[in-house]
C-alpha cells in the first residue's frame, strides 16, 4: 500500500527510472513525521533528503501540508535567526543519489547524457536563488522566484559532465543540493561544470540571513533529457 502511494504521487521511482530522485513529492517521512526539527549537518529531513551545513541551529524544518495543485506534501524550512554567513560557511539540503541509480546518464564519459531537474517552490523571499549538482564535478545553478509567498515551478537543463569521476554501484552516483545561504569561497559560476567545490551560485540569495524566513519545496524531479515531465 505505501508503494502505491509512492508512485502514484511521484514519490518513486517509476518501472522506466525516468525521475532519480526518490520522494521528490516529499510524502514519506518516516523519522519525524510532520514534527519540527532543528537542522545540523547530517540531519535527515523527510526520507531521502538530508542536511549539510557549517553551522547548526540556524534552521528548523519539517514536513508540510502547504503545497500546490496535486501534491499532498511539502518540504519547509524556516530561518531561526539573522545570520550574516562568512566565505566558507554552507547551508544545504541535498538528496545523494545511488550510481545504480544515474549509472545509464554516462557521466564522465564522452557520451554523457543531458539532464532536467524541475521543481516547485515557495518562499517569503524573492530574488536569485542557487543550488548544485555535483559529484566528479560541480554544476552550481541558478533559478529566481518572482513573487514571495507564491508556488512556482522551476526547471534547469544541465549538458551532462564528460569529466570527473563519478561513483558507481551502491556509492553516491551523484548529489543534488539546493542552498539556502553559501559563502563566496563556495560559490561559483552558474551554468558551467568546475573541479572546485562550488555548492551553489555567485550571488544567490541567503535564506539564512532573514530570521523568520521561510522556504518550501516538492515536486522535485531529474530525468534525461531537455524536458521537464508532468
Amino acid at each position: 500500500m505505501t508503494l502505491a502511494v509512492n508512485i502514484a504521487q511521484g514519490a518513486s521511482n517509476n518501472v522506466t527510472m525516468r525521475n532519480r530522485i526518490i520522494n521528490g513529492a516529499m510524502v514519506i517521512s518516516q523519522r519525524n513525521g510532520t514534527s519540527s526539527v532543528t537542522c545540523s549537518d547530517g540531519t535527515f529531513l523527510v526520507d531521502r533528503f538530508v542536511y549539510d551545513s557549517t553551522q547548526a541551529s540556524k534552521f528548523t524544518a519539517q514536513q508540510s501540508s502547504t503545497v500546490p495543485a496535486g501534491f499532498s506534501n511539502s518540504l519547509l524550512f524556516t530561518s531561526s535567526s539573522a545570520y550574516s554567513i562568512t566565505a566558507s560557511d554552507y547551508f544545504l539540503f541535498e538528496q545523494r543519489i545511488e550510481g545504480n541509480n544515474v549509472y545509464d546518464l554516462g557521466w564522465g564519459t564522452a557520451n554523457a547524457k543531458t539532464v532536467t531537474l524541475s521543481f516547485w517552490v515557495y518562499s517569503s523571499l524573492t530574488g536569485t536563488f542557487g543550488g548544485s549538482v555535483f559529484g566528479g564535478q560541480y554544476y552550481p545553478f541558478s533559478y529566481t522566484i518572482s513573487s514571495a509567498n507564491t508556488w512556482e515551478q522551476k526547471t534547469i537543463t544541465i549538458v551532462g559532465s564528460t569529466s570527473g569521476s563519478w561513483g558507481t554501484g551502491t556509492s553516491t552516483g551523484m548529489r543534488v543540493a539546493w542552498s539556502l545561504g553559501t559563502g563566496s569561497t563556495n560559490s561559483g559560476t552558474a551554468g558551467a561544470w568546475s573541479g572546485s567545490s562550488f555548492f551553489s551560485a555567485t550571488g544567490a540569495v541567503s535564506v539564512v540571513g532573514t530570521s523568520g524566513a521561510t522556504f518550501y519545496i516538492t515536486g522535485v524531479q531529474l530525468e534525461a533529457g531537455t524536458t521537464a515531465s508532468p
